[in-house]
């Protein structure tokens, strides 16, 4: 575990048990190198890094400063393909002329010597055969170097507004490393793929330190029972066939969320017993979760191959297992009764069924809200009520995230998978009673009350309240400042400036960055791309068609002089490795006013920078949007279309950009602001810092990010950690 890890995911800077010294020189150097990309040390972390000795405080003062460039995106140099953009961008048109005469019209010379290709030579040459855009000498590389567009761009003038953000002190390495440990294992909603990375990699780092006390994601057991099961150690709470099932899969190099099957590795006799074992007492605690193995009927029968449970005849619940597989021993499962009762048009019988797993009822309480008779309403209610303190504080969440859009028929149902790719149905549904929508969700907000986490002094930052509540690490992606999905956040600043980098792992790559520009209705107003160089004030910075040593591209848009109410950033792979496949790839968005100058890409100007590493071919990271009073928010979406295999433009995804945008925009998400409120419930006290006044005991502190400044033993829960405002 390094010390830039614990930066980039905390904004803490571990305590060095180096030698003492005199440090001061290379802490004022550190601050003044971290102003340039927009951080600051914080009083203590000065104080810290003085007390060291120069040697060791230097050391700390390069991973520090690497470590914060890489978070903004930084540690690569973001050229432009017009070297003074956004000045000198010229009109598309005389573009496209002048780079189509220099491919197309073979150089000819008149009386005085002088190259003139006419436009007839150039209409004659177009006609005569197919265009290929890729084999114009000048078209689509830098024609300048990163120095060279540099010393073309004034120095950036600094603002008051630029971003600053905050390094605090942390604790020893090891410290903040078993925190982070402990964090991502008693996570209540499940992780995205780098921190499932992360948390095997700590799991084994630290297998014989004292383990969390709960692991509620079942996912995240399996990475660590992995971990465990390879060193011999005892399996922790293994209480489900199927955490036997994501443990195999795990050990096998396979996909332990299951979404995607397994091939099965042959294992050694030691793990074949701990695994068949945790499996007959998982069946011989629970019998009742029998019924879930027909749902990976295939995959217990391919890895009853691996197991050799005949081997091991005394285990029989864990036989049991393998004959419902193969369809030997019949166990009906809650869904398929449940299924029955429904086709049998009796939704009360329904309710019945569903009542002994909780999970399953919430689940499905709009639909038996909207299909039971209306004096039978009361029925389905009373069962929800009665199923509430057996479900995960997750899945209450997502349910009243879901009634929060039931109160009105939609028009559309949005649809996002676990890769973050999106789709839309028209959506057909009945709206359920709004007194029976309205009574459910009373349910729900008075559960959530009693499980939210609580002090006697609640302080929030008000600029949190609009963040969406994070209901699972795939609805975002990595990054800095990076919000969950439904999020959205201010836009601050005349001049609003996105831009998008990849890097090819083996074959040349074209991604193009792109504006769609949509007006009240969310109609079509125009566009911004590699085919329209400049549209309402918005300038495009030029099209870069391969990326061995990396590329950028970005857009420039003036506010002010912007009459789309829309604006949908879009990046889309033209041809080459896709989002999951280049060896690096980002996207983000700067605020700057208009006189500041600077190059394109300012590290102090980059309010967000995330990954793109989604398993479609167009990327929707965001969208824009303009409020009656003029002032701007971005709302986060982490989508994916996707797409075709190659030639991907903006022009081609336009009425499906249109209508997912409206979906997404027109959706209600449970946000971090209704939590609070019921946190308020129970809570002494709720104020925000300004309001506060002198904090003397330990509070609860919900912000995006942390101050710095509270009593000791404080609870503080930022941005990256909003996941822990979902109950277990």
């Amino acid at each position: 575990m390094r010390n830039h890890t614990i930066i980039t995911r905390t904004l803490r800077v571990p305590r060095v048990a180096g030698p003492a010294g005199d440090g001061a020189g290379v802490a004022r150097r550190l601050d003044a190198a971290l102003a340039g990309v927009g951080f600051t040390c914080s009083s203590a972390l000065l104080e810290h890094v003085s007390g060291l000795a120069p040697h060791t405080a230097t050391t700390l003062a390069v991973e520090v400063v690497a470590a914060v460039r890489e978070l903004v995106g930084d540690q690569v140099a973001h050229n432009s393909y017009f070297i003074d953009f956004p000045r000198g961008v010229p009109d598309t048109v005389e573009f496209w002329v002048g780079e189509l005469r220099k491919a197309l019209v073979a150089p000819r010379t008149d009386a005085t010597g002088t190259t003139v290709p006419t436009d007839a030579d150039l209409l004659a040459a177009a006609v005569s055969g197919e265009l290929d855009l890729l084999a114009i000498p000048t078209y689509g590389r830098y024609q300048h170097t990163y120095a060279e567009l540099l010393a073309a761009h004034d120095e950036l003038v600094a603002r008051a507004g630029d971003r600053v953000t905050t390094l605090h002190l942390g604790a020893t390495l090891d410290e903040e490393a078993l925190a982070l440990y402990a964090e991502l294992a008693g996570s209540t909603t499940p992780l995205g793929e780098q921190d499932r990375l992360l948390l095997t990699q700590l799991a084994a780092e630290y297998r014989d330190h004292p383990q969390p006390t709960a692991i509620p994601v079942r996912e995240n057991r399996a990475l660590v029972n992995a971990v465990r099961l390879a060193a011999g150690l005892d399996l922790i709470a293994v209480d489900h066939p199927t955490d036997v099932l994501r443990l195999a899969c795990q050990v096998s190099g396979g996909d332990v969320t299951l979404r995607t099957p397994t091939r099965f590795r042959s294992l050694p006799r030691r793990r074949r017993r701990a695994l068949l074992g945790a499996l007959d007492a998982a069946v011989a605690a629970h019998p009742g979760t029998l019924a879930d193995v027909t749902r990976y009927a295939e995959r217990w029968k391919r890895l009853a191959e691996r197991l050799h449970p005949g081997e091991l005849p005394e285990l029989a619940n864990a036989q049991r297992v393998f004959a419902v597989a193969r369809g030997q021993e019949r166990v009906p499962s809650t869904t398929a009764r449940a299924e029955a009762a429904f086709a049998r048009r009796d939704p009360v019988a329904a309710t019945r069924v569903l009542a002994p797993a909780p999970g399953l009822l919430l689940r499905s309480v709009d639909r038996l809200l909207r299909s039971v008779p209306e004096d039978a309403t009361g029925d389905v209610l009373a069962a929800l009520g009665a199923a509430l303190p057996g479900t995960s504080g997750r899945v209450l969440c997502s349910v009243r995230e879901h009634l929060l859009n039931r109160d009105a028929p939609a028009a559309s149902r949005l649809f996002v998978n676990r890769n973050r790719r999106a789709w839309i149905a028209p959506d057909r549904r009945a709206v359920p009673a709004p007194g029976a929508v309205a009574a459910a969700a009373a349910l729900l907000d008075d559960e959530l009350a009693r499980r939210l986490p609580t002090a006697a002094t609640v302080v929030v930052d008000p600029a949190v309240l609009a963040m969406a509540v994070p209901l699972s690490g795939a609805a975002a992606e990595d990054g800095f400042a990076v919000a969950p999905r439904g999020s959205r956040t201010p836009v601050v600043g005349e001049v609003l400036r996105f831009f998008t980098h990849w890097r090819q792992r083996a074959r040349r790559t074209d991604w193009d960055l792109s504006a769609l520009l949509l007006d009240d209705d969310f109609h079509y107003t125009g566009h911004v791309s590699w085919t329209r160089l400049r549209d309402e004030g918005a300038v495009y910075s030029g099209d870069i068609t391969e990326a061995p040593d990396g590329a950028t591209e970005f857009i420039d848009l003036p506010l002010a002089s912007i009459g789309a109410r829309y604006l949908v950033p879009q990046v889309s792979v033209y041809s080459g490795e896709g989002f999951d496949e280049v060896a690096e790839s980002m996207f983000g968005w700067m605020t700057r006013d208009a006189d500041q100058g600077g190059a394109p890409f300012e590290a102090r100007t980059v309010r967000t920078r995330s990954q793109l590493r989604g398993t479609g071919r167009v990327s929707l990271p965001m969208v824009f949007h303009r409020a009656d009073d003029g002032s701007w928010s971005a709302l986060w979406t982490h989508l994916y279309l996707s797409g075709r295999v190659d030639f991907n433009q903006v022009e081609t995804h336009k009425v499906t950009t249109t209508a997912l945008t409206r979906s997404v925009v027109d959706r209600r998400y449970l946000t971090v602001g209704h939590l609070v409120q019921l946190i308020g419930r129970t809570a002494g006290r709720v104020s925000t810092l300004d309001t506060a006044g002198p904090l003397v005991d330990p509070v609860l502190y919900i912000g995006l990010e942390d101050p710095g400044t509270l009593p000791e033993g404080s609870t503080v829960i930022t941005l990256s950690t909003l996941n822990q405002l979902v109950p277990a």
